[in-house]
Parts: structure tokens; C-alpha cells; sequence
């Protein structure tokens, strides 16, 4: 209709960190079933279980998934390990690219972790300090340690409220 807005599209973002968190320990946490051979030689990492449930939700649900992990694991094989869960990320950042584009060349030390820097509004992550950089630095964290069944309910319940309260600013 004439005057009306068009709808804004964007999208909240919602990162993950990779070790102790989407990867975990079958000894101490609940974890998917084991990739089949010979991808499980290749990919010895376990995930989570409902890892893939959560980021499909997520997304269906309007937000981009993204990794952002100090891990120099590459972009391609985080990519092609998720994708035989059918899983696949909207952007990811890897200790490579988090070192040239966060630290770059300056010369005082920088937080391990930067999600604001990608317009990441809740990050996911199993280190007390990330969350002392998100009030330093504008951007949420869930703090995920210990084995808990209702992981993905809390984090989709915590990314809608984030978006609830973000949209409300813009309004």
C-alpha cells in the first residue's frame, strides 16, 4: 500500500562456541549418534545431543546461526562435519579470521571472543570470561557448562527474549 514501510529484514544472530559446547564428551555428556564410517574417522569430534534440532529451530525461527570458536579448526571442515547433520551455518569465525579481523594489528591484547564485532547478539559458550567481555562489549552470553536436557529450549527462550527486547529499542 502507498506510504506504508517496507518490513525490515534483518535477522538477529545467535553464535555458538565449538569446544565444550556444540562438541562434547560422550564420557560426560549426552551426545548425537556417531557419525557412520568412514566420516567418523575424519570427524572424531561428538556433538551435542538436539545440536542440530536447536540450529534448525533457530533458524526456521528467523535467526542466523553462526559458530565463532578460538578454535583454528577451518572454516571448511566445521562446514562439512555439520552438514552431515544437516546443519549448515550462516557465518562462522575461526581463531584465523577472530585473530586477523579482531586483533589485526593492534597492539594491546584483545578479547578471546568479539561477537559484537559481527553483529552477533547472543553467543553460547561454556567460559565465565566470554561473559565478562559481553557486558564489556554489548553482546549476551548463555553460559552452557554442565549436561542439562532443557539446553535448547533455555537458548531459544533467551534468543526470542533478546529479539523481543531489541526490537522494542528500534521501535
Amino acid at each position: 500500500m502507498a506510504g506504508e514501510q517496507p518490513e525490515k529484514t534483518w535477522k538477529m544472530r545467535v553464535s555458538f562456541d565449538l569446544d565444550e559446547v556444540l562438541f562434547v564428551s560422550p564420557l560426560d555428556h549426552k551426545t548425537e549418534k556417531e557419525l557412520p564410517f568412514p566420516w567418523r574417522s575424519i570427524f572424531r569430534e561428538r556433538v551435542r545431543l538436539g545440536t542440530p534440532r536447536l540450529i534448525r529451530a533457530l533458524q526456521e525461527d528467523g535467526f542466523e546461526v553462526w559458530v565463532y570458536t578460538t578454535s583454528f579448526r577451518s572454516e571448511t571442515y566445521i562446514r562439512q562435519l555439520f552438514r552431515l547433520y544437516g546443519v549448515r551455518f550462516d557465518g562462522i569465525v575461526n581463531g584465523q579470521r577472530h585473530a586477523k579481523e579482531v586483533q589485526g594489528r593492534k597492539s594491546e591484547p584483545q578479547p578471546n571472543k568479539l561477537p559484537s564485532r559481527y553483529g552477533i547478539s547472543l553467543h553460547v559458550d561454556d567460559e565465565s570470561i566470554v561473559a565478562v567481555y559481553g557486558k564489556m562489549y554489548g553482546f549476551d552470553v548463555f553460559e552452557l557448562n554442565a549436561q542439562d536436557d532443557d539446553w535448547a529450549d533455555k537458548i531459544i527462550e533467551r534468543a526470542r527474549s533478546i529479539r523481543r527486547k531489541e526490537k522494542e529499542r528500534e521501535s
